[in-house]
């Protein structure tokens, strides 16, 4: 038995149809999983590890300026470790042998800083006390420099700091520390402790990348400069 339709009929079955089979490929398209979303995002590398609480003795530090690390020492014994960011191109750190000579927990530089505006604004984030023009209605305004840890009579020393590429120098000549980890050194290094520096810097890299960073460094010398003393400078 043949079944006849007319043509209005066979036109909303045909719709019908297209209806469905649209809203079946719909579905089935709204449940491919994107590339995106099965995307695992990688942890970033620690910048320090520690397990020198249980260690006693005389604390010492080795740092090494083509790494970008320093290794702690207490008692002889390694105690920890962590990234540091120390002088760029244009403000080296040195290398040597050094002590530290005094510690300041809530150090503000009297060197480096900022200038900021009647509004507390930044309008110079790279200022130099005494050499920067600070213009009328502004004024300087010094680094912060926690867990601060003197290392030469010229400004130079050890205190957390802003580290934004780890592997890269970033700092006027100080060893910048990670904020969560400067508390703990400060805690179990004394007026006196050795601080040992080695390394240029010529060939630093971030991690994990291969991208070059020129850098210099410079012999160190302990004495004070002539006519300044350690309380003038930062």
């Amino acid at each position: 038995m043949k079944l006849y339709l007319s043509s209005s009929s066979r036109r909303l079955i045909s719709s019908a149809v297209l209806v469905l089979g649209t809203g079946f490929f719909s579905a089935c398209s709204i449940r491919l999983p994107t590339t995106a979303a099965n995307e695992t995002k990688k942890e970033a590398p620690p910048l320090y590890q520690w397990w020198g609480d249980e260690l006693s003795g005389p604390a010492a530090i080795k740092i090494n300026l083509d790494e970008q690390k320093a290794t702690i020492y207490r008692g002889g014994a390694e105690a920890g470790w962590t990234i540091l960011a120390s002088g760029t191109t244009r403000h080296p750190t040195p290398s040597g042998t050094f002590y530290v000579m005094e510690k300041i927990q809530d150090k503000v530089s009297n060197m480096y800083g900022v200038i900021t505006n009647e509004l507390g604004e930044v309008v110079n984030s790279d200022a130099k006390a005494g050499v920067t023009p600070v213009p009328a209605g502004c004024r300087f305004v010094g680094a912060q420099m926690p867990y601060w840890m003197r290392i030469t009579s010229y400004g130079v020393g050890l205190h957390a700091g802003d580290i934004p590429e780890p592997g890269l120098p970033a700092s006027h000549g100080c060893i910048r520390l990670p904020r969560d980890f400067a508390g703990t050194l400060y805690n179990v290094v004394d007026v006196g402790s050795r601080v040992t520096i080695t390394g240029t810097g010529q060939y630093n890299a971030p991690l994990g990348n291969g991208r070059p960073q020129t850098a210099q460094s410079r012999t160190s010398d302990t004495t004070p400069a002539p006519g300044l003393s350690v309380a003038s400078l930062r």
